[in-house]
């Protein structure tokens, strides 16, 4: 198995990250402005790299102050069930921690709920969703 290297915000290449996003989410590949989007609204981001091949992601949002807000958690489907996510993870919230923040907060599918709450030691709360489009 190849060695993973976690790089706290790594300069963004909007084709590749997009294309690992697609690959994660078993989306049609459509290049974003993920690097504008990230310098511009992330608290930070994190990237797992294999021999200089980015394979994950994750995203940490914030309010300037007490809460993070985690997003986009991917890990390349050839890369899964390694750990990887779980790593990303940790390495948001102790970027998250270091900021300043007193909260980590994540929404997530019901498929999901094993990473989150118990891989990664999140713990279920309420929260509302208002869909706007």
């Amino acid at each position: 198995m190849n060695e993973i290297e976690l790089v706290v915000r790594f300069p963004v290449d909007d084709r590749v990250l997009s294309e690992l996003h697609a690959a994660a989410f078993d989306a049609q590949p459509a290049v974003d402005p993920w690097g504008e989007r990230l310098e511009r609204w992330a608290l930070t981001w994190v990237g797992a790299f294999s021999n200089d091949r980015l394979v994950g992601f994750v995203q940490v949002c914030w309010d300037g102050g007490a809460h993070a807000f985690v997003l986009d958690t991917a890990v390349h489907p050839d890369f899964g069930r390694r750990g990887i996510g779980q790593q990303l993870v940790a390495a948001a919230a102790t970027e998250a921690l270091e900021a300043g923040c007193e909260w980590l907060h994540v929404d997530f599918e019901p498929h999901l709920a094993a990473f989150y709450l118990e891989a990664c030691g999140f713990r279920p709360t309420e929260a509302g969703l208002l869909k706007l489009r």
